[in-house]
């Protein structure tokens, strides 16, 4: 089975690439979509709260995302160990999810690709489970002129490009004994029509 793992810096257009693949066939598994799931159960609730307090956690037990980005994401040390720390609690429960979805896809519908939109992927401890990895990427104006156009400023996009910068300095514990397949790097600055000529590109050279 084909397994595409899909990373990329916030606002490069990992989305639109994901959307673009499964526009294709692909099955897309979008790690931040199962991750904001775990937050809203209470049991990862309590762990969260047991970490970073009661004020991070609303009344029905469901984590308060915005409340808890501004204490893992930033420049300091302690940021960068708030952001460790929630990962220890997150990502083990979101590789595991993924992987029963790939060993679910894999008994079903075998010959239909699978995506793996997981942006920081060489912490998640996946790659032994991609047969390609596709890195995507595009010029920095463009990247921040799309996510001022979310509203982000820029100390929230230095805060996430700082953690991006770290994961990629230090990889998951699965990295270290398994080398990732070598990324393709896919660039979206061009319009929508030009990003899918490059998938169709890269699907071709993954034989499909």
């Amino acid at each position: 089975m084909i397994v595409v793992g899909l990373t990329g810096r916030i606002g490069a257009g990992k989305s639109t690439v994901a959307g673009l693949f499964a526009d294709r066939g692909a099955f897309v598994v979008d790690a931040d979509r199962i991750a904001h799931e775990l937050l809203a159960e209470p049991e990862v609730g309590r762990l969260v709260s047991g970490r970073f307090g009661p004020g991070v956690v609303a009344a029905d037990g469901s984590v308060d995302r915005r409340k808890l980005a501004k204490l893992v994401f930033g420049p300091t040390a302690e940021h960068a160990a708030s952001l460790e720390d929630l990962e220890a609690i997150i990502h083990p429960r979101v590789a595991a999810r993924i992987n029963a979805i790939l060993d679910a896809r894999s008994a079903a519908e075998p010959s239909r690709p699978v995506v793996l939109d997981v942006p920081l992927l060489l912490k998640s401890g996946l790659t032994h489970r991609c047969t390609h990895v596709v890195e995507v990427v595009c010029d920095e104006p463009v990247r921040r002129a799309r996510l001022a156009a979310r509203g982000w400023d820029a100390t929230e996009i230095e805060a996430r490009d700082a953690a991006w910068a770290r994961s990629r300095s230090r990889p998951g514990a699965r990295e270290t004994d398994e080398r990732p397949p070598p990324a393709n790097f896919l660039d979206t600055s061009g319009d929508v029509r030009y990003t899918s000529r490059l998938v169709d590109q890269l699907l071709g050279t993954m034989g499909r």
